[in-house]
């Protein structure tokens, strides 16, 4: 094993042996290397006379540039936007969304977390998480309805096995007593588990109550307790976007950060959705939790490994989408502006809600609980998902997802208010014509 990988992992064991084997094999064997990166920290430090240590081209002592590059950028300048950035990301953004998750975490006040790595997006955030902290035959805790990229990342990419639980109970509220059926069952024959907890949730737009929120903690504390670990990923692409009362205004990561020691929480989160810029790809992976002692080197140890995760496979994310989204952060119309997309999301969802459970549709589908996000899902009664998405699609020019057999996902996010009666009428209509063709 490499020299930097071992001293890490002996930081790692000094402040929580747990979390050490909690780590993947490559996890394990991950470190941040030296060699070059170091020695042109130090050069860009000391070198006054000449620096020849930088992998990029200069020109008069500054960026070569393209100016039919730079046409597209004027007001940012290429040393924030042609070069590389650092593996762990731009130290001034990694701490405005460190600071800004405190803020919008009300139960992380008092609470240590890491500083955020930035990834390439919440997609490769996961599949950096799934590198560092995923065995093949680990056993990932996640709902029957779920993102199908997570398929991809952890059993195809890693081997592991995912266990599922139904999300929702006949009276339509979070399935609590399956996610604690779920969670006990594997913790008994495995020492390490791995919950993900992805609300707003994608595909069905639903987020925890406070009550299920609390449920959820309080079950996880309890199987740490009896000694199994646990790793709580909490896949927040959509937080932020909570449009009901009785939703948790916060990530549960915050409410797991501290709650046991053999907990150890990692938040994976982004500017996509939060920020409305899908195609930046700027993510972050943080870490939390309780340890004994300051947690600082072990954050430090955390964050190297994943760094080195990064630069193993990406190097680094876009400096400039990372130069974008700090100057978009700190400007002074962010919030106002964040407010205002909101309010139009929330506006669409309510108006999903209403149109939906009108009660002529209701011999056709049912409607899947929400509360938040981008997404809502209706269970058809009568006909195939996939054939009516087609028929729809080939007869109406509407595009709808289908899940399995039964279920349609509708993205209100791409609608507008006016439209919403009109395609549920569409889908309607669709079902009618298949019921009359059988």
């Amino acid at each position: 094993m490499n020299p930097l990988a071992e001293q890490l992992n002996q930081t790692i064991k000094a402040a929580a042996p747990h979390v050490y084997d909690m780590l993947s094999d490559v996890g394990k064997r991950l470190f941040f290397p030296k060699g070059i990166l170091s020695q042109s920290a130090e050069a860009k430090e000391k070198a006054y006379t000449i620096n020849a240590t930088i992998g990029i081209a200069k020109e008069g002592g500054r960026t070569m540039r393209f100016d039919s590059v730079m046409a597209s950028i004027p007001t940012i300048r290429p040393s924030q936007s042609l070069t590389y950035a650092s593996s762990f990301g731009v130290a001034a953004l990694r701490n405005a969304w460190r600071e800004e998750m405190v803020e919008k975490n009300s139960s992380l006040a008092g609470k240590p977390v890491s500083l955020p790595v930035v990834t390439c997006g919440i997609t490769h955030g996961i599949a950096t998480f799934a590198d560092v902290w995923t065995n093949a035959d680990d056993v990932i805790i996640l709902p029957e309805m779920m993102w199908g990229n997570y398929s991809m990342i952890f059993s195809v990419r890693r081997g592991a096995r995912i266990r599922h639980y139904e999300l929702f109970t006949d009276g339509g509220r979070f399935n609590l007593a399956a996610f604690e059926q779920a969670v006990r069952q594997e913790a008994a024959d495995n020492r390490k588990i791995t919950v993900v907890l992805n609300f707003p949730h994608n595909p069905t737009g639903y987020t925890l109550s406070e009550t299920e929120a609390d449920g959820v903690v309080n079950i996880l504390k309890d199987v740490a307790a009896s000694g199994t670990f646990i790793v709580a990923v909490t896949d927040d692409a959509y937080f932020g976007l909570f449009y009901e009362p009785e939703t948790i205004k916060e990530s549960i990561f915050a409410r797991l950060c501290g709650a046991h020691p053999g907990i150890l929480a990692v938040k994976l989160d982004g500017a996509t959705k939060e920020n409305y810029v899908w195609g930046l790809r700027v993510g972050f992976i943080t870490y939390g939790g309780t340890f004994a002692g300051d947690p600082a080197a072990l954050f430090d140890a955390l964050e190297r490994k994943t760094a080195g995760c990064i630069r193993g496979t990406i190097s680094n994310a876009s400096h400039l989408s990372q130069t974008i989204l700090l100057n978009s952060m700190q400007d002074e119309k962010n919030r106002d502006e964040r407010q205002e997309k909101f309010n139009i999301l929330m506006d669409r969802a309510r108006r999903v809600k209403t149109v939906s459970k009108d009660p002529k549709y209701a011999a056709a589908w049912d409607v899947y609980p929400f509360n938040s996000g981008y997404f809502m899902c209706i269970r058809l009664k009568t006909v195939d998902a996939e054939t009516l998405r087609v028929h729809l699609l080939d007869r109406y020019g509407v595009g709808l997802i289908s899940l399995g057999r039964a279920n349609l996902r509708i993205a209100f996010s791409c609608m507008e208010a006016a439209d919403v009666e009109k395609l549920f009428d569409t889908i309607y209509q669709g079902i009618k014509e298949l019921e009359n063709s059988q």
